[in-house]
């Protein structure tokens, strides 16, 4: 099935836990906001009631048995609740959809870490999702080890607190894979941008926030000036 037609503008973030996405996309919501631009701010897995059920299920440490077409499936589920309940309906009112993460995850994460390959997962992708792709995709890229490091000292904070109240979940799963399992996720997001260039504008290095920031906001005033709809006369904060 194909995407309904739609006046928004679709936006996702991508990149490995600990590349800095959740603290680019408060600053991006806080720009949108700023220039009065009409814009949901949500996330993947997760952002309707079913799917942090299954975020809770794939993302905590206790879940030690799922089986990678399982896993592809649940994250797939996932995004078909949230294209009909959130991103669908958000964009046919002529709102920015920003999301964090997408279907780049999973073929990063499952096609790529998981060695599940691309072909399923695009497959997927296009039955369930009926080929809904965004018009914009930032992907932040610093160095690999580093990325990994900040990712597990914040998640050794969520597992100490799960530890305190037992009944939250860690989401602490997939920091513990190896390294080769990351670097495989890294190749494969790299692979994606070069297949798609147009749409991929990637933020490769450790940067300062406020120079990623002024990357990410150049990135998305030059593709919302291409829609006029969303983008009207110019503030004094445009850039």
């Amino acid at each position: 099935m194909p995407p309904a037609p739609h006046s928004g503008f679709f936006l996702t973030f991508e990149g490995l836990d600990g590349s800095g996405k959740t603290t680019q996309i408060k600053r991006l919501g806080t720009w949108l906001t700023e220039q009065n631009l009409p814009h949901i701010l949500t996330r993947q897995p997760g952002g309707t009631a079913t799917g942090d059920r299954i975020r809770e299920l794939l993302l905590d440490s206790k879940s030690r048995s799922i089986a990678p077409m399982t896993e592809l499936s649940m994250m797939f589920a996932d995004r078909a609740q949230a294209i009909h309940e959130v991103i669908a309906p958000a964009l046919a009112s002529g709102k920015i959809v920003v999301c964090d993460r997408f279907t780049d995850s999973t073929e990063a994460y499952q096609g790529g870490g998981r060695q599940l390959g691309s072909e399923i997962v695009l497959q997927m992708h296009r039955l369930i999702c009926g080929d809904l792709n965004p018009n914009l995709t930032i992907l932040l890229l610093p160095d690999l080890k580093a990325s990994l490091s900040r990712a597990r000292r914040r998640n050794t904070k969520i597992v100490e607190s799960a530890a305190v109240h037992q009944d939250r979940p860690d989401e602490n799963r997939f920091e513990q894979e190896q390294f080769d399992f990351f670097q495989r996720v890294a190749d494969k997001y790299r692979e994606i941008a070069a297949r798609e260039p147009l749409r991929v504008v990637i933020v490769d290095g450790d940067h300062s926030i406020e120079e990623v920031h002024r990357q990410v906001i150049t990135a998305v005033a030059a593709n919302l000036k291409t829609q006029p709809e969303l983008w009207p006369a110019p503030s004094k904060t445009r850039p």
